[in-house]
């Protein structure tokens, strides 16, 4: 499917912080595409998928896929586990995982502290927002799944 660009209205997004990411995006005018592919990462002995992996995002002026780990830190080693399954799977797709530190990181560049405390207060989470390791604990093959139908490109 040929990437196209819409005025159409964004997904419903997973997380704020999805959506904020977007965003951003669209500020600077990086086309993007929301969850648009699926990529099997485990099969059981009868060759169903019995694990996947959806990144949030796809740029697709730069190939890029994107995904966010933002508040919910018990995720992050699940994540990495799937990372690790995808590069070794699919190592022609590029995929860059942001953790929290990251994510913060960009709010504070973007002076977004304001988002960083709403989207905290709302996940019963605490935001970080000065210095350290961004971390909150105080502590210094198989085959693509093709691009969703109608998934749109924004920009």
């Amino acid at each position: 499917m040929a990437d196209h660009v819409t005025s159409a209205p964004p997904p419903r997004f997973a997380h704020d912080s999805e959506a904020e990411l977007a965003r951003i995006l669209d500020f600077y005018g990086v086309a993007w595409r929301y969850e648009p592919d699926v990529f099997p990462i485990s099969w059981n002995a009868d060759g169903e998928v019995t694990e996947s992996f959806a990144p949030d995002f796809f740029l697709p002026e730069i190939g890029l896929y994107v995904e966010l780990t933002t508040l919910k830190q018990s995720l992050v080693r699940k994540k990495n586990r799937k990372l690790r399954w995808m590069r070794l799977l699919y190592p022609e797709i590029r995929v860059k995982l942001f953790y929290a530190r990251d994510f913060r990181a960009l709010m504070v560049k973007y002076g977004r502290l304001d988002f960083l405390t709403d989207v905290a207060a709302a996940n019963g989470a605490y935001a970080h927002t000065g210095s350290g390791n961004g971390n909150g604990n105080g502590k210094s093959g198989g085959s693509a799944v093709g691009p969703v139908a109608g998934a749109a490109t924004h920009r």
